[in-house]
């Protein structure tokens, strides 16, 4: 599809003209040239984000209004960006085999500046949820939850925040995945160590460090998921269609490298990320016949918070209309939102698990 006939304006792949130096340099530690901004990345939370960390930390540095701008700085800067790294690099190894080591680093190194413990980001999506694709056995599926409800969300956030790990355990040890398991615990446990332990060294610095990003990185990312996966077809809970949203044209895909086509991820998971919009323009008759939400100019974070106020104008304003021959109307839109949010009764959940798990 050429540029004029382009419907989405989300970021695509276009080589450079010129490589300079530090980017041949970084090119030629990566598999992918596609993924060359995850090196600057790395680069920029590596030189803003640790130093000041460590600073903190220092004897008689620490000031309290020094929190607000390290917070805002990580928080409302960095963080969108880092998780989609992480979860890209997640399911595409960044660094070539001979390089592999430094794999480690987005996980173990800039993890807990981000509110991310290692390892167990890794073991819930990839070891978890993909294969699961919100279906009752994955431990974040949105199904058994009413999906406009603000209590229903704060149940699902603080069973993740509180149960996870225990969960998670039991599922990969039922299937197997000890080596998972390990690392996981590994770095969870390793991580709340660490924290016990600089709490005592300078527990003003740990709190603004740590403790405080990783309680709002735990709370976002449930947000996003839920967001990702609030609409959901009862008829078919298992097809990627009907049970992820697509979100084009906002600034956030140009920020966190087109997280917002959730459907074309769980469609195929290791798809590159500049990839997607050229796969939902070419295939968009089938996102239109298979009954796919798509919104256009805000993202899941956004779609999250109307769901919590029950803005289902503001939702029904943003509906991409895929089908142009039977566009449909505000209350038929507001009608078919409700129905896709409304939470899955115990005899459709255990139907559901007859079907066939579509990943």
């Amino acid at each position: 599809m050429s540029e004029q006939q382009r419907i989405t304006t989300d970021p695509v792949y276009v080589p450079k003209e010129r490589y300079h130096a530090l980017d041949r340099f970084f090119l030629s530690l990566i598999n992918d040239p596609r993924d060359l901004p995850f090196m600057y990345l790395c680069l920029q939370i590596t030189v803003f984000i640790i130093p000041f960390a460590i600073a903190l930390f220092v004897p008689g540095v620490f000031r309290w209004w020094l929190a607000p701008i390290y917070l805002t700085l990580t928080l409302f800067f960095y963080l969108d960006r880092y998780i989609l790294m992480l979860h890209n690099t997640s399911h595409r190894s960044l660094f070539k085999r001979k390089y592999k080591f430094f794999n480690h680093y987005i996980p173990w190194v800039l993890g807990p500046f981000l509110g991310e413990s290692p390892e167990t980001y890794y073991a819930h999506h990839i070891g978890m949820h993909h294969p699961e694709n919100n279906m009752p056995h994955d431990l974040s599926s949105t199904m058994q939850y009413q999906r406009d409800s603000f209590v229903d969300f704060m149940r699902y956030h603080l069973r993740f925040f509180f149960g996870i790990v225990f969960e998670l355990s039991t599922y990969m040890r039922q299937r197997g995945r000890f080596k998972m398991i390990r690392h996981m615990l590994v770095g969870e446990i390793g991580f709340y160590l660490t924290v016990i332990v600089l709490l005592f060294v300078n527990w003003q610095a740990t709190l603004v460090v740590f403790v405080i990003p990783f309680f709002f990185t735990r709370l976002v990312m449930m947000a996003g998921n839920w967001g990702q996966h609030a609409f959901l077809d009862h008829d078919a809970p298992n097809n990627c269609y009907r049970n992820s949203i697509t979100c084009i044209n906002c600034r956030y895909n140009r920020r966190a490298f087109n997280d917002g086509y959730h459907i074309s991820h769980h469609l195929k998971a290791n798809r590159h990320w500049t990839d997607h919009p050229l796969e939902f323009e070419d295939n968009i008759k089938t996102y239109a016949k298979e009954g796919a939400i798509v919104f256009e100019g805000i993202d899941f974070f956004m779609v999250w918070f109307f769901l919590m106020f029950k803005n289902y104008n503001k939702l029904a304003k943003h509906y991409v209309q895929l089908d142009k021959e039977n566009p449909l109307s505000r209350d038929e839109l507001i009608a078919l939102f409700k129905e896709r949010t409304r939470r899955f009764e115990e005899d459709e959940l255990k139907a559901s698990l007859a079907l066939p798990t579509v990943a």
